[in-house]
């Protein structure tokens, strides 16, 4: 299951390609994050388990989230990771407040001491 999933996402990321590259391209915006995000004790989509009830329970706080039209686009498309029961928030939001909705939704969902919110409250200034 995993590795479709892996291929399925090279596949539809090489599929928006363009076929002539810009010569010199603007970094992007999150590479900060990516260099972060690199170290083995950083929990990122990958570690996501495939345990039924792990993957059941990522299913629900998605539904949860992306039902609260309140939260932005940005909010909405968090990264979710279950393993073991435990769940872990990162990505980038709009405000405290987004952080703070979305880690309770995912605690009253998973349980209380179940959640590790590591969501990042975008600065004004990058917005």
């Amino acid at each position: 299951m995993k590795q479709f999933f892996i291929l399925s996402s090279a596949i539809l990321i090489l599929a928006g390609t363009p076929l002539f590259a810009e010569t010199n391209p603007a970094a992007p915006d999150n590479s900060k994050i990516n260099k972060r995000d690199q170290g083995d004790t950083v929990k990122t989509p990958e570690h996501q388990s495939n345990d039924k009830a792990d993957v059941e329970l990522t299913r629900q706080i998605r539904k949860e989230i992306t039902q609260d039209k309140s939260l932005s686009i940005l909010a909405h498309n968090v990264k979710i990771i279950t393993d073991g029961g435990k769940v872990t928030l990162r990505g980038p939001v709009n405000s405290q407040d987004e952080k703070e909705k979305i880690g309770q939704k995912a605690q009253q969902i998973a349980g209380s001491g179940k959640v590790q919110n590591e969501l990042d409250v975008k600065s004004s200034s990058s917005r």
